[in-house]
């Protein structure tokens, strides 16, 4: 599987994002400590929105700890919302356009985690993503494939409402071919403004995922602690596994939960499945 980090709040450093945390995403990348993999070296990805309409995207198939680019250009890039991904393949090549995150006009989508025996469900999946979205579908992950669905149910419109669509077409397809407990999924997407993250497994045991608390709470907690200084008080975290091991700063998202995060809040909601009628062919 694979590790991701969103961060939302006022500007800042993606190196100090990136790498200056404890535990950050790239020492994740090398050491993951609540992943299926211990290393998540097949590639990494990072988007962000800055000065231009639509999010910047760096992609790389090199591990996230091999890449001097990466260190070179989070020096340079400012931005108040940052998606973060290293990547462990399930079984997909590992090339550029199979890293997260992936990019459709101002949207951004990651993904950790899998659909069970996508080989066999590929073509039902991929017959149901709209056609005049299907030619922006570049790799062959089941992550994207994941996105793109969403996009075809109303992500734009609706996110929490799109990924519940997702998930009753993927277990109704699974369910048809035979696939039992077919989803797993940590998911963050964004438009720029809002961050919307999913939690969700059709056995019931997710991947782990993670939220910060108020940064102005820690701050009293933790007086010299000079990462929490660095930091505006609307900053809220996201991530597979914790980058800091501070007792009260992380609070898990629940099971089958999504949550709304915007700089200085989130809500959680629960998070149900929306059946279709989608019809495959045997």
């Amino acid at each position: 599987m694979c590790r991701w980090m969103a961060y939302s709040g006022d500007p800042a450093l993606a190196e100090a994002l990136l790498f200056r945390p404890a535990h950050s995403l790239i020492n994740q990348s090398l050491h993951a400590r609540l992943g299926e993999e211990t290393t998540n070296g097949d590639g990494f990805g990072i988007g962000w929105f800055g000065a231009q309409p639509y999010p910047g995207v760096y992609k790389s198939v090199l591990p996230a700890w091999n890449d001097p680019n990466l260190r070179e250009i989070s020096r340079e890039i400012r931005t108040r919302l940052l998606f973060a991904h290293v990547r462990a393949s399930t079984g997909a090549a590992v090339q550029r356009s199979n890293c997260h995150p992936f990019r459709h006009g101002r949207w951004l989508w990651m993904h950790n985690g899998a659909i069970t025996d996508f080989p066999l469900l590929k073509r039902d999946v991929m017959l149901a993503v709209d056609p005049s979205l299907y030619p922006d579908v570049e790799g062959t992950t089941d992550s994207e494939a994941l996105f793109y669905l969403a996009l075809t149910f109303g992500l734009m419109e609706d996110p929490p409402g799109a990924v519940a669509r997702v998930i009753g077409l993927v277990e109704d397809l699974a369910r048809h071919r035979g696939v039992p407990d077919p989803l797993q999924m940590t998911v963050a997407t964004s438009e720029g403004e809002s961050i919307w993250v999913f939690r969700y497994s059709s056995l019931g045991r997710t991947r782990s995922l993670f939220y910060s608390t108020d940064i102005a709470q820690l701050r009293r907690l933790y007086p010299a602690l000079d990462v929490l200084q660095q930091l505006g008080t609307d900053a809220r975290f996201v991530v597979s596994e914790p980058i800091h091991h501070l007792e009260g700063a992380w609070t898990e998202v629940p099971e089958s939960s999504y949550a709304l995060v915007r700089p200085g809040t989130h809500e959680l909601h629960p998070l149900v499945p929306v059946r279709t009628r989608q019809q495959t062919t045997a």
